[in-house]
């Protein structure tokens, strides 16, 4: 399994939108995503600056989202 890649925010954001992601809804600093086809398949984004987001959260992320590492390589 390929290491986690170091993302910011709106990086990540883009590559879920290539996926199929749309964006849901805006709470403060933290936007909700899924997959229109898959209600099961969303994650909650921090977007609190421009910093990498850190490898737990971003684990995380990846884990309620359904998608792999290879799957954000490949777009």
């Amino acid at each position: 399994m390929p290491s986690l890649p170091r993302l910011t925010a709106r990086e990540l954001l883009q590559k879920l939108h290539r996926l199929g992601f749309i964006d849901v809804r805006q709470r403060g600093s933290h936007l909700l995503v899924h997959d229109p086809d898959n209600p099961s398949r969303y994650a909650i984004i921090p977007i609190h600056s421009q910093h990498v987001i850190p490898p737990g959260t971003l684990k995380h992320i990846l884990n309620s989202a359904q998608v792999t590492v290879e799957m954000l390589e490949e777009v």
